[in-house]
């Protein structure tokens, strides 16, 4: 489990098929990390791309950061990773949080961002979806427990499940994460989200309640695809073969 060091900063990273000759980089969303992807969804998209996947600050087995959770300070990270890694562009796809990332990524940094998949990408101006930032932490960890043996084959120690506790209760509690995604707010109206000239897919649940926030994104960006999956905002949990066989036709064709 490397973890190496990126502008200063320990950043825990994953990479699957390191010899292919393009490069996927999954995003993973708020109070997770990137077993979200590792288990399921790599393996599909490894099979033809080089698969990044890395912890986001203060998640998993990154260090620990207690500011800097707004979209230009995580965009400046990414960015920072892809030069650590010799990456000059990728195939770039995030889930929820980590979907907000990607966008800001593919508007603020074009050139190092070939196609763009954003998985259940929250609108952080809607009351409802914002409100996923506490509800959804709590839902997913408590769902992700409960079908981990399912997802990856192996069953979460007791241990395991205390740390990802750990790790809910020192980003809601003691970082900026919360305050700097309400100062996001704007984000889905900006003009930069237009400005997007990536191909984009975008994957949400069908009855997810942040699918208006994919129609939004629908008809701002100007190269893309809004499919619907069966399954709410944990899409990638409940349906990984789907995600991984979807993103895998996109970004191949």
């Amino acid at each position: 489990m490397p973890v190496i060091n990126v502008e200063k900063r320990a950043v825990h990273v994953q990479e699957l098929n390191k010899g292919a000759a393009e490069t996927v980089l999954l995003v993973h969303g708020m109070f997770s990390n990137l077993s979200v992807y590792y288990f399921n969804i790599a393996p599909i998209l490894a099979k033809h791309f080089h698969v990044v996947m890395y912890d986001l600050k203060s998640h998993g087995m990154s260090e620990k950061i207690a500011d800097g959770y707004d979209l230009n300070s995580m965009t400046d990270d990414l960015s920072a990773l892809l030069d650590q890694l010799e990456l000059s562009s990728v195939h770039l796809a995030g889930y929820s949080f980590g979907g907000l990332i990607s966008l800001k990524m593919a508007a603020r940094f074009p050139d190092k961002v070939k196609k763009l998949a954003v998985i259940e990408a929250p609108d952080p101006n809607d009351d409802k979806t914002r409100d996923i930032i506490d509800e959804y932490s709590r839902e997913f960890l408590e769902y992700y427990v409960q079908h981990f043996a399912d997802t990856t084959k192996s069953k979460m120690g007791k241990r395991q499940m205390e740390k990802n506790h750990r790790m809910y209760e020192y980003l809601f509690h003691e970082t900026s994460i919360k305050s700097d995604m309400i100062r996001e707010r704007d984000f889905f109206s900006a003009a930069e989200i237009g400005h997007i000239s990536q191909e984009t897919l975008l994957l949400y649940g069908a009855s997810s309640n942040c699918l208006e926030a994919g129609k939004t994104l629908k008809k701002k960006i100007k190269r893309v695809e809004l499919m619907e999956v069966d399954g709410d905002h944990n899409v990638p949990i409940q349906q990984p073969v789907s995600i991984g066989n979807l993103m895998e036709t996109f970004f191949k064709n």
